[in-house]
């Protein structure tokens, strides 16, 4: 089996300090002593296995997405979990026989963006794919890039069309469309200087103050910035023409990141068959009136699954209505063992690496790939924006300091790591994390923030279990430290229970988030772990420390509307 597959910030992996006892000398390595405030019984995990009892990588079936109990917050987690475990379990005859269940025929591969700013569905088959894609930056409500200020303010990033000599068009203020050619920001300057190809200074931005940011969810907000792009420096302006400050691995959202092992990160988009169905019965008048929201009822569900059986297809698992998935992976033998990662077969794009300075595309390759990240998002009773959860391998990055309760109600702290083993940072690592030292440029690999040459980064996972430092992320648990509490108590539940050398164990659950009520997400509803970023997806919108506020998944997945997934407003339908 073949997958497209796209590349992608690399992730981190977290390793626990002296004052808890720690769970495995490893990467990321878990507090023993957590309160159990949230976790998965002996019998109701046993349930969750085919066979009814724990075996190793033993199948398990998904969550009823349709009777979620919908208690906050531990039924979300449990919820997340299952998923998790059943989509990396082996597939079953009801799934194809083969491979693992988000590898199946009951999934489906999503295309980036083509040139129509339309994507395509690819069913999974035996058959190889015909090219593999680079990966999209991470997009906001517009489906634009996305960058932060180092305010924590977001943008959505717009970049001009080039002109004759390739430089950006800007329109100056009598209304005229001009070449930019140089511009310069002096000390002091809020707005640059910008000339044209003849010299001549270019009055493009009124007098204004800054341009009005755009509403605001989960307190952070997002507008609109134009990237400039002269001579090989960038500037980010916003709607007054004013620069954007940015932190360091900031000004570009189209950064490449690279594990310490040299490998690049790739990226794979997946929906299942109920998204599918869903997407082409809406578009081509199958489902009338079409859907304004993801299923959450018997009644949603029962249109898609009639419209597929008109149509001769069949719904593997119709219980956990619609799902997408996002995945992120690197060459398996970049790895230490890869026996302890999630592996598949892929069709990856190949680069010519001769110049330091410029990787050229030059082709394509199949090979194994091991599995860094995951993010699980699926519709479920009560909840059309949908349940968003992400996990991550444990060996990926180190994490920020963060506290927790042992099972005495002690606050516990757990600092930062500055030395460890970890796939996406340096042992002891020094200088700036997040720092971008590489982007893509009209396909080719160049340079980041450090024009010396392309290098690995050193990466961190800031909000290590969803929560900002010393702030709550709901309103259940009343801090940050109750509401970590609960994810490593999960954790340990869970992987715990597995069998010996079970591979799902290497994988950590850092969080879920959703609305009240599955509301339209505002700056006041969303809970769970509200401050959630998977390094691999998320890298350059977590601020720059554990107690920046950062972003979430719902300031750019901003609804309750069949708008909240990225690629279902523009997917072409399957027939």
């Amino acid at each position: 089996m073949r997958h497209t597959l796209h590349f992608v910030p690399a992730i981190l992996c977290l390793c626990v300090g002296a004052l808890s006892p720690l769970a495995e000398v490893r990467g990321q390595a878990l507090p023993t002593d957590a309160k159990p405030t949230c976790v998965v019984d002996p019998p109701m995990f046993k349930s969750w296995f085919d066979s009814g009892s724990v075996s190793l990588n033993g199948t398990i079936g998904p969550a009823d997405s349709i009777n979620f109990p919908d208690t906050p917050n531990c039924s979300f987690y449990q919820w997340s979990e299952r998923m998790f475990l059943w989509l990396a379990s082996p597939a079953t005859s009801r799934f194809g026989g083969s491979g693992k269940v988000f590898e199946s025929p009951a999934f489906f591969d999503v295309t980036p963006l083509d040139e129509s700013n339309h994507r395509k569905f690819i069913p999974h088959s035996s058959t190889p794919l015909s090219i593999a894609s680079i990966r999209t930056p991470q997009n906001g409500p517009n489906d634009l890039p996305v960058v932060m200020s180092n305010t924590g303010q977001l943008f959505e990033v717009v970049t001009p069309p080039a002109g004759p000599k390739g430089g950006p068009l800007v329109q100056d203020l009598s209304g005229k469309v001009i070449e930019l050619a140089r511009m310069e920001v002096g000390s002091g300057q809020t707005k640059p200087n910008l000339f044209g190809t003849d010299g001549t200074k270019i009055e493009a931005f009124p007098d204004l103050p800054a341009a009005a940011a755009g509403s605001a969810v989960g307190g952070a907000q997002i507008s609109i910035a134009r990237k400039l792009s002269v001579g090989g420096k960038d500037l980010l302006v916003d709607g007054a023409g004013d620069v954007i400050q940015t932190e360091v691995g900031q000004a570009n959202s189209d950064g490449v990141l690279i594990s310490q092992n040299n490998s690049l990160v790739y990226y794979v988009t997946t929906v299942n068959d109920v998204f599918a169905y869903m997407v082409t019965g809406a578009a081509n008048g199958g489902i009338s009136p079409a859907p304004t929201q993801f299923p959450v009822t018997p009644s949603d569900l029962d249109k898609i699954a009639a419209f597929a059986t008109a149509n001769q297809k069949i719904i593997a698992a119709p219980e956990t209505l619609a799902i997408e998935l996002k995945t992120s992976w690197v060459d398996a033998s970049s790895v230490a063992d890869a026996s302890k990662y999630i592996t598949m077969d892929a069709t990856v794009p190949t680069f010519d690496m001769s110049d330091p300075k410029k990787w050229k595309p030059n082709g394509q390759k199949t090979v194994s790939l091991a599995m860094v990240g995951m993010h699980v998002v699926g519709s479920a009773k009560g909840h059309p924006e949908m349940i968003w959860a992400t996990f991550q391998h444990v060996d990926d990055v180190p994490t920020g300091a963060y506290t927790y309760l042992d099972t005495a109600g002690n606050t516990k702290t757990v600092a930062q790591p500055s030395s460890g083993t970890w796939l996406f940072s340096a042992d002891n690592p020094a200088g700036v994390f997040n720092a971008l030292k590489a982007r893509f440029d009209s396909g080719d690999i160049i340079p980041g923030d450090d024009p010396s040459g392309i290098a690995p980064s050193n990466t961190i996972r800031w909000k290590t279990w969803g929560a900002v430092s010393g702030v709550s992320p709901n309103p259940i648990d009343g801090s940050d430290t109750a509401s970590n509490t609960e994810i490593i108590a999960i954790n340990n539940s869970v992987r715990s229970q597995l069998a010996a050398g079970d591979v799902r164990a290497n994988y950590v659950f850092v969080g879920a988030t959703w609305t009240i009520g599955g509301a339209s997400p505002t700056a006041s509803n969303q809970v769970g772990t509200s401050m959630l970023a998977n390094s691999t997806m998320e890298t350059y919108q977590q601020g720059t420390q554990a107690g920046d506020k950062g972003s979430n998944c719902f300031l750019c997945h901003r609804s309750n509307q069949t708008g909240v997934s990225h690629v279902y407003k523009v997917l072409n339908p399957l027939f």
